[in-house]
């Protein structure tokens, strides 16, 4: 089963894609994008990532080429080439190919790019025992709400907490919590479920605002606020949110468990929540 690419309204073999040099994605990473998972071959949550995708065009004055049922009809070709179970689509949305000049173009138009590769999910025994994280600044701009091509905080801060023996890096502003490098953060204490409000500071994931639904669903005390740091090392839980990470327990910052050290019994139940929204 072949890993598929598709650049500008043509589908290919993943290894033969690509798009020209002076595209602004590649010179300015002037451009946005989403990822979409699937659960039993189908998109999961795919009106809420078109929608957001759309929002952050819009936001960098980016035009999207194509209407929601478009995108829904190549995604279903896409996979349907792959073949595989359950996939990650990747796409992506450029202002375009331009001599480089950092004011827009005027006549460039927009570079669309989607991927498409088997999912490989975490191991279960991985959501069983938990993950490390470590705390590090949040260096980042001031429109993390805009899901932009301009990823290399997030990138040195998933290589420090791997340097570190950790899974990921939760960022920290003036003293909060913002959230993770590819996830958002939920910090449980006294049965209470925070996590930081939308924003700029963060983006505002999709599988953020289901687990937050569940929550509430389950009768869960929910409030969007910003924690300490100290808050989230003296939690008595904390998980994080994502496409791809689902819910899944924190049990150690920076070196330190967090509650006991395991996955807490919150966590626990949110995380069965999810699976059968999922189906």
């Amino acid at each position: 089963m072949p890993d598929v690419g598709f650049v500008n309204g043509r589908f290919m073999p993943l290894a033969q894609a690509a798009v020209p040099v002076e595209d602004r994605g590649y010179q300015f990473g002037d451009g946005v994008y989403e990822v979409v998972r699937t659960y039993q071959g189908k998109p999961f949550q795919l009106e809420a990532h078109l929608v957001r995708l759309e929002r952050s065009a819009e936001a960098i004055g980016v035009s999207v080429p194509y209407p929601r049922q478009e995108w829904e009809r190549l995604m279903t070709e896409g996979l349907r080439q792959a073949g595989y179970e359950d996939s990650k689509i990747y796409v992506q949305l450029t202002r375009g190919v331009a001599p480089r000049d950092h004011v827009f173009p005027v006549d460039a138009q927009p570079t669309v790019v989607m991927t498409i590769r088997e999912l490989h999910s975490l191991p279960a025994s991985v959501h069983k025992a938990g993950v490390e994280a470590v705390t590090m600044e949040d260096l980042r701009w001031g429109r993390c709400d805009i899901k932009s091509l301009n990823l290399l905080p997030n990138v040195m801060g998933r290589q420090r907490a791997k340097e570190a023996g950790a899974f990921e890096a939760i960022f920290v502003r003036n003293g909060l919590v913002t959230e993770g490098s590819v996830s958002n953060v939920m910090v449980v204490r006294d049965g209470r479920l925070s996590t930081a409000p939308e924003g700029p500071t963060i983006l505002s994931g999709v599988t953020r605002k289901l687990v937050l639904d569940l929550a509430r669903k389950e009768g869960l005390a929910v409030e969007e606020r910003y924690v300490t740091v100290e808050e989230l090392r003296r939690a008595d839980e904390v998980f994080l949110s994502g496409t791809t990470v689902e819910v899944l327990a924190v049990v150690r910052v920076d070196q330190k468990p967090i509650g006991a050290g395991i996955p807490g019994p919150v966590t626990r139940q949110l995380g069965l929540c999810f699976k059968r929204a999922v189906g």
